[in-house]
């Protein structure tokens, strides 16, 4: 498996989109502060292939995948195996009662020569080549058969913790025992072995039980198969006697059941005889029928008489004239008088309000009279002021004349000059004209209120001579419509005697009705007596017909009592003459129940002598009920021989398996077997770890083990064995890197599928080496990428190794989100 690209939003601490591109990359490092986020980007590979992360713990803990405060997580991750390019993408969601589960799952295989900036936009279908998985558990399955590694040997492979290895190569040989039976799975045997155990005590606890279960079966002989045959036998001899037996029973019980049904047809014939009675009021149901009758003749000549003073009662009212019309006369009059008073109110209100309407005109006339006065006054006061103003103007010039000099006015030669005024006379003909004003403006104002109230008083006076010409027109409308209508008091004395016969007529309308209550009332009376009277004839005729069999004589249809005595009669002396003949049908049925007794019993010894129960219902049913009972009994006994002979068989069969299951147990129980195994495995591993160390020391070493101590071949010093713990920081590096790259090799060689291991990265702190072991150390990484058998990738935050790596992805974390920059080829 070798990565391409890897797509991340919302994956923990990159909460923006991010993208890592390995493409063309053999040896990159990751590089970045502690706590960017360098190992996010290996956790994200591993949980897009697998949906977990191995340092989360648990498997089921999917909600590390998200961003504290998102609310999804996306990882799609575009990666070569075998030579084909698959792109996987998984994406988790947190619902809004913040439960976190997986939403999407997809793994697709590309088409061959595919770019990959199309994945900006979106593939169509013919960039996938085939959809392998589309849901969490396919995805499983398929990353399972296209990777070839399950997560567990993955994580030992391709993500290698190598600080693990080196505590493997220095540990005790007990404490590496665990580790390589942790690793490699040599468990698997302990659990054989108990599977095995388990199988042992399982067979011995199912032969207990088949050992019971033949002992129950113990009594299946030949013997009882021989007397089961026996008892079938003879039985059958039984059911060939009944079937011999039962005609003669039949016939028997067919006489008996005649005669029964004789005796029984006798007893019925009395009883429907018997029970014949005359009604007790079969004789005054006819008379009361009559009687209803006339009394629903008399109610209907009394409705009929009602009916008729109603309709002479209607007449009469319409014969005294049209209430309505009346009234509406009496009304007119009653205006009328009305309308008389009223005309006389409003002629004096009109007269009233003309006078009024004079001595405003009078009173506004008068007014305009004073104003112009007043203004002609105030136009006297404004010449008398311009007149004051020429003077006070010339008063003005007075200091600025000179005898002998030209006036600034005239240019005449001023000879004398005038004397000063005491007073300016302008002060005087101001004061007159404002005087002037004020009276004008009063005399306006008088006007403008007195002819205010003419306006007033001429809008009240043509309401009111409007008002008396609408009364007058209506008093001649009415004197129209009352001309030659009689006078009141004839049209109340109309009114009152319309009233009467209204009053008539609804105690006759009510009487009617009262009339025609009685007749329903009567009529229904009589339509009940008459039912009573057709439901007494069918009860006769219904007695009658159930009769018709045994010849009753014929009824008189218009007497329901004689007709009621006459079958009572016929019917008791049937009856008389029926008991008669009953003793005899009684003895007949007797002898021949005692018939179907005697063949009963011939079939009751049948059975006894057979061992059975005497027959209680069908004989020949019964025999061969105990005919199939037996033969039962005897496939029984047939079924449980089968079942021993295949209890026996399966007994044998589980005690050799249990025997082998024991034997297996026993086998890998001794300690020499899991040494033997541990033994193998380290020689193999120890022998493809030596290989690659020689490779990364430049031949220098070759690693060997002694009694599970590893130990070098120095070939540098003639060969010397040298102890693991001899070693420097970088010589350890490269012996516990070639052991990873050793037991990496053999899990993937455990795998189920074929594994490809194209990229190995290793997650390891580097910090503590000093500059020497560094320099070794970044030398046998540049060895291992420079074989061309893996991508090689290093997480690292030392800035000394990652500038010897010709490509590095730097990690930057911020307060919001984690960002990657690939810096290098």
């Amino acid at each position: 498996m070798r990565p391409i690209r890897l797509d991340l939003d919302g994956f923990t601490v990159f909460r923006e989109p991010t993208t890592v591109d390995f493409t063309d990359t053999d040896f990159f490092a990751l590089v970045g502060p502690t706590g960017s986020g360098k190992s996010t980007v290996l956790d994200a590979i591993c949980f897009a292939l697998y949906g977990t992360v191995p340092r989360w713990g648990d498997r089921r803990a999917i909600a590390n995948a998200l961003a504290p405060s998102a609310a999804e997580a996306r990882v799609r991750l575009v990666f070569e195996s075998a030579g084909v390019r698959y792109v996987l993408s998984r994406v988790v969601r947190r619902d809004a009662k913040g439960a976190v589960t997986t939403k999407h799952a997809g793994l697709e295989a590309l088409a061959p020569g595919l770019d990959l900036s199309k994945l900006e936009y979106g593939l169509d279908a013919d960039d996938v080549a085939e959809v392998l998985a589309g849901t969490p558990s396919e995805v499983d399955e398929a990353v399972l058969t296209v990777v070839g590694l399950p997560y567990e040997q993955f994580t030992k492979c391709v993500v290698l913790p190598q600080g693990e290895f080196a505590a493997f190569l220095h540990a005790k040989p007990a404490e590496r025992q665990k580790i390589l039976v942790n690793l490699l799975g040599l468990d698997v045997y302990g659990r054989i072995r108990e599977r095995a155990a388990a199988e042992g005590s399982a067979a011995e606890a199912k032969l207990k039980v088949l050992e019971e279960q033949l002992a129950a079966l113990s009594d299946v002989d030949e013997a009882a198969l021989s007397a089961a045959a026996a008892r079938v036998e003879a039985l059958r001899g039984v059911a060939a006697a009944v079937d011999a037996t039962a005609p003669r029973l039949a016939d028997a019980g067919r006489l008996a059941e005649q005669a029964t049904t004789t005796l029984a047809s006798l007893d019925a014939e009395i009883d429907r005889l018997s029970a014949v009675a005359v009604p007790a009021d079969a004789a005054g149901l006819a008379a009361a029928a009559a009687a209803a009758r006339a009394a629903v003749a008399g109610a209907l000549e009394g409705a009929r008489a009602a009916e008729e003073r109603e309709e002479k009662l209607r007449g009469e009212l319409q014969a005294a004239g049209d209430a309505t019309a009346l009234r509406r006369l009496l009304d007119r009059h009653a205006e009328r008088a009305r309308l008389a008073t009223e005309a006389a109110t409003v002629h004096d209100r009109v007269a009233s309000a003309s006078q009024e309407h004079d001595r405003a005109a009078q009173a506004a006339e008068s007014a305009r009279g004073e104003a112009s006065a007043a203004k002609r006054a105030l136009e006297a006061a404004f010449e008398a002021y311009n007149a004051a103003m020429a003077v006070d103007q010339a008063a003005a010039l007075r200091p600025q004349l000179r005898a002998g000099e030209a006036c600034p006015v005239c240019t005449q030669t001023v000879h004398d000059l005038p004397d000063l005024p005491h007073e300016p006379a302008v002060v005087a003909a101001k004061a007159a004209g404002e005087l002037a004003r004020k009276r004008s403006n009063a005399a306006d104002r008088t006007v403008e209120e007195r002819d205010r109230t003419l306006r007033d008083l001429d809008r009240t006076l043509a309401a009111a001579r409007a008002h008396a010409q609408q009364v007058e027109q209506r008093i001649v409308v009415l004197d129209a419509d009352l001309d030659g209508a009689p006078p009141p008091e004839a049209l109340q004395r109309d009114l009152d005697g319309i009233a009467r016969l209204t009053k008539g007529l609804e105690k006759a309308g009510a009487e009617v009705r009262k009339a025609r209550e009685a007749h329903r009332t009567a009529a229904g009376g009589a339509d009940r007596a008459e039912e009573r009277l057709r439901a007494a004839w069918r009860s006769f005729d219904t007695a009658r017909d159930g009769l018709a069999a045994f010849g009753p004589p014929p009824a008189d249809r218009d007497d329901l009592a004689d007709a009621w005595a006459t079958l009572h009669g016929w019917a008791t002396g049937e009856a008389g003459r029926r008991r008669a003949g009953r003793p005899a049908a009684l003895d007949e049925v007797r002898g021949a129940e005692r018939r179907v007794a005697g063949v009963r019993d011939e079939l009751a010894a049948l059975f006894i002598g057979a061992g059975l129960a005497a027959p209680g219902g069908d004989p020949a049913r019964e025999a061969a009920v105990a005919v199939e009972r037996a033969e039962a009994a005897r496939r029984r006994i047939e079924e449980r021989r089968a079942d021993a002979e295949r209890l026996r068989a399966q007994r044998d069969t589980i005690s050799r398996e249990g025997q082998v299951a024991k034997a297996l147990a026993q086998h890998l129980r001794a300690d020499r077997f899991e040494r033997w195994l541990l033994a193998e495995a380290l020689d193999t591993l120890v022998e493809g770890a030596s290989r690659t160390l020689r490779e990364l020391s430049g031949g220098q070493y070759d690693l060997g083990h002694d009694k599970g101590e590893f130990y070098v071949v120095d070939h540098h010093d003639a060969g010397l064995r040298r102890a693991v713990r001899t070693l420097s920081g970088g010589e350890t590096f490269q012996a516990s890197l070639a052991l990873a790259l050793a037991l990496s090799e053999q899990l993937a060689g455990m795998s189920a599928a074929s594994a490809s291991l194209e990229s190995i990265v290793l997650d390891e702190g580097f910090g503590t080496l000093d500059a020497s072991t560094l320099d070794t150390v970044a030398v046998t990484l540049e060895n291992l990428a420079a074989r061309g058998d893996r991508m090689v990738g290093v997480v690292t935050h030392v800035g000394a190794l990652a500038e010897r790596i010709p490509v590095r992805f730097e990690v930057r974390r911020d307060a919001r989100t984690a960002r990657i920059e690939r810096v290098g080829l």
